[in-house]
């Protein structure tokens, strides 16, 4: 019988679809894994409910839990948001080591434009913070363009969320 230790070991290998780099356990959009018997539920939590790689991470989740020996249940958390806080600190460093700026700590209320369009936001190759948004829109809702003043590189910026 699987142990939701070897199961939360498991998950962490599926990586996310849109951004392979960071495990979707990093990525914080696994908010729980309970055990009963042969049968596995685990709770998931998009970051964002029109996320087009829903299915695709709910196929993985399934296939994942089946190899272990378990019977899957993906149940997907839709009455709690998941928010950028929810990157784990090693999920932090994966992005940044591929070329993505993780998100910033969020603030007290809504995240603003000119919060996007501050200096805060480091480069990931240089660690300059002379930066610049070059395009609120990025490929994929939960991020956007950036460019550096230092070493001239365009990034994605994950919103902060």
């Amino acid at each position: 019988m699987v142990t939701a230790a070897e199961v939360w070991a498991a998950l962490e290998e599926i990586p996310d679809p849109e951004i392979p780099v960071i495990s979707l356990v990093d990525l914080g959009v696994i908010r729980d894994v309970q055990v009963d018997g042969g049968r596995v539920r685990v709770e998931l939590t998009p970051t964002f409910l029109g996320c087009p790689a829903l299915e695709a991470m709910r196929r993985a989740l399934e296939e994942k839990v089946a190899s272990l020996g378990g019977e899957p249940e993906v149940a997907v958390i839709q009455d709690d948001s998941w928010s950028t806080d929810r990157i784990s600190a090693a999920g932090r460093e994966k992005l940044r080591a591929a070329g993505f700026a993780p998100p910033a700590p969020r603030s007290a209320g809504a995240t603003t434009l000119v919060q996007l369009q501050s200096r805060a936001f480091r480069c990931p190759y240089c660690g300059s913070t002379e930066t610049g948004l070059e395009n609120i829109f990025g490929p994929t809702p939960c991020r956007s363009i950036r460019w550096c003043e230092s070493c001239r590189q365009p990034f994605e910026q994950f919103k902060t969320i």
